[in-house]
């Protein structure tokens, strides 16, 4: 599929999805929006496509935010549909994906752009990225998801630190607060983060995507326990946890079908 606002590469079974509007600092808008939605579509549905890295071209952002121009003539009502719509399309598929999508950080990580980041399955950062949710100078707060993944990766005191004051953190605190897994030179980065998910193509497709489930339903309650014990139990219902089994049991490398 071709695309107007994003270039895609797949290669060893990485599907690699690059916002392309260096020009305008990579901002989501809406033809951003809609356009991620149909790639991480593509990421759902072609069987070709193991894992996917989202990332922003040029040397300056990932995603630098949204495009503000766009939220001009909202009011509440419109305000709150275009952040449902904008989670459902993009933001909530990402995390819930069955197959890993990795944010490759390179530069500007800000309001959407952090959200973004936030909501695959984890972050490695180049040097000279920087974090942060800068919604308060608008008189906003963050709408696609930033409340709530920020504190889950961070915790309430610095999530709460972090919103309210706006401020920018560099990709070493932000490696340091657990927002980002690694921290590697720009010219480094998409190597880095392709050498973890060739590992983790070695894995049983079936595995990797309850993992994510259950993370994803993380709760201190039972509820959270419970989901875990279902999902592990259906495990032991596939072809891949036999041959998972035996390869062990026989010494060898597994090779997994993802059935």
């Amino acid at each position: 599929m071709s695309y107007k606002t994003l270039l895609t590469t797949l290669e060893e079974g990485i599907f690699t999805i690059t916002i392309n509007r260096p020009d305008k600092m990579n901002a989501l808008n809406r033809d951003v929006i809609e356009e991620l939605s149909q790639a991480i579509s593509e990421v759902y549905e072609r069987s070709d496509i193991r894992s996917a890295i989202i990332t922003g071209a040029g040397e300056k952002a990932f995603v630098a935010g949204a495009d503000i121009s766009e939220f001009t003539s909202l009011d509440a009502a419109g305000g709150e549909a275009l952040a449902r719509k904008n989670q459902q399309l993009v933001f909530d598929r990402i995390e819930q994906a069955p197959k890993p999508i990795v944010a490759a950080v390179n530069g500007y990580a800000l309001g959407g752009g952090c959200e973004l980041a936030l909501a695959c399955h984890f972050i490695l950062a180049s040097e000279n990225a920087k974090f942060g949710q800068p919604e308060v100078n608008l008189g906003l707060l963050p709408g696609y998801g930033g409340t709530q993944r920020l504190t889950q990766a961070v915790g309430k005191g610095r999530a709460m630190q972090l919103i309210m004051t706006g401020e920018m953190v560099s990709a070493q605190e932000a490696q340091q607060y657990g927002i980002a897994n690694a921290v590697v030179p720009a010219a480094e980065l998409l190597n880095a983060v392709k050498k973890i998910l060739l590992v983790i193509h070695t894995k049983a497709p079936l595995a990797i995507a309850r993992v994510i489930a259950c993370i994803n339903n993380f709760d201190h309650t039972q509820k959270g326990y419970d989901f875990e014990i279902r999902q592990f139990g259906e495990c032991f219902g596939t072809a891949d946890k036999v041959e998972g089994t035996n390869a062990f049991l026989e010494k060898r490398k597994p090779v997994f079908t993802g059935k």
